[in-house]
């Protein structure tokens, strides 16, 4: 890994930081430096013309799919060599979010005084995420993409750098996501950030026994609120799946060995529902900053492509130099297909709803993104 002004090719799928400079937020916070951790894979071409940016979802980062270590990434089977997004045809390019806990700026990373940055990060959107993915795009040489992917906050993502820079994305990939989030989206998340800040550990943010010091270093890990931030992962993965899928899958079956209905001192045990949601807090308590978490769910919580542009409708309809696929996944209770269909209504020619057809809820646009790869060959990857 290496941070450097101007980078040089890495291998593919090697977690690489740019260093940048000073860098204005879009609700008046300052940073001296931002720092913004990527991977790529493939080679650009001389003319630049076959770029992808590939944008992670909430609790994702930029290892998409396998490269020089092996690794498995969250887009295996979808993004490599002879595949959907073809490496040996594209060059794709994966950045991490602003406020984030994987390498990018956030608020574990150190600040000037060596202390982290903490509760004095400043407040963050998804705007001021595409601005600083736009310097990662102007130091590798992309002047515009060929294509920019994402689900979910990722399709978030996705749509707002076709609204800020129309003239830098020639196609828009937006799956599983809205133009705006809903009321019921920014109550959902409300819960989650709330369950993070009422845990006392969480000590107004700065609870980091150390901040990361050095480009892609992790902080806060395993520290401070972790209660909190169970909770907020229980509440969010119960939107990311169905009702069909929970109850075709667990039931109402006990864990092993543990029984449900309790005894006379109250406690009882499990259903395999619960060892489920115990089992997914553990895992990101394991790997996430809770305070990365609650920056990014509040920057995902303000998204509307449409603030300070006339609203969705005017962002919108001066998109015609953009092509759009929309896809939604046809069991998602957290972006119903719906609000897919509304965004699509409002972009020019009105391009059809793709679907993802799955029992598993949102979380469909990870598991089964296979599906959207024929008509992603026909019309977006073509060359």
């Amino acid at each position: 890994m290496e941070a450097a002004g101007a980078p040089a090719v890495p291998a593919d799928g090697t977690l690489r930081v740019l260093r940048t400079g000073e860098f204005a937020f879009e609700t008046g916070g300052v940073l001296p430096r931002m720092d913004i951790a990527y991977e790529t894979w493939g080679t650009l071409d001389e003319d630049g013309s076959n770029a992808v940016l590939l944008l992670h979802a909430l609790t994702g980062d930029t290892h998409v799919a396998r490269g020089a270590s092996g690794e498995p990434g969250w887009w295996d089977g979808f993004v490599g060599p002879g595949l959907t997004v073809d490496t040996d045809k594209y060059f794709v390019v994966a950045p991490g979010m602003v406020g984030g806990c994987n390498g990018t700026t956030g608020p574990g990373s150190a600040a000037p005084d060596g202390r982290a940055w903490g509760s004095r990060f400043p407040f963050t959107t998804i705007r001021d995420s595409v601005r600083l993915e736009a310097r990662l795009a102007d130091a590798l040489g992309v002047d515009a993409w060929h294509t920019v992917l994402g689900g979910s906050m990722g399709g978030a993502r996705a749509l707002e750098w076709a609204v800020t820079f129309p003239e830098r994305v020639g196609r828009c990939v937006s799956i599983a996501s809205t133009a705006a989030s809903t009321a019921e989206q920014i109550a959902f998340a409300q819960i989650q950030t709330r369950a993070i800040r009422l845990d006392p550990a969480f000590a107004g943010g700065d609870y980091y026994s150390a901040p990361a010091r050095t480009p892609g270093e992790r902080a806060g890990f395993g520290e401070g609120p972790v209660a909190g931030l169970g909770i907020a992962r229980r509440m969010a993965h119960i939107t990311y799946r169905s009702d069909v899928e929970f109850d075709a899958r667990f039931g109402r079956t006990a864990q092993q060995d543990e029984e449900p209905l309790g005894s006379a001192s109250l406690e009882r045990g499990r259903y395999q529902v619960e060892s489920y949601l115990d089992h997914q807090a553990t895992k990101l308590v394991g790997r996430f900053d809770a305070n990365a978490y609650v920056v990014i769910t509040e920057a995902l919580m303000s998204h509307d492509v449409g603030r300070g542009r006339g609203g969705v409708d005017a962002a919108l309809a001066g998109l015609d130099g953009v092509e759009f696929l929309i896809a939604a996944v046809d069991s998602d209770r957290l972006y119903w297909p719906v609000q897919a269909e509304a965004m699509a209504s409002r972009l020019p020619n009105c391009p059809p709803v793709e679907y993802i057809r799955t029992p598993i809820g949102h979380d469909g646009f990870l598991t089964d993104v296979e599906q959207l790869s024929g008509v992603l060959k026909r019309t977006v990857f073509t060359r």
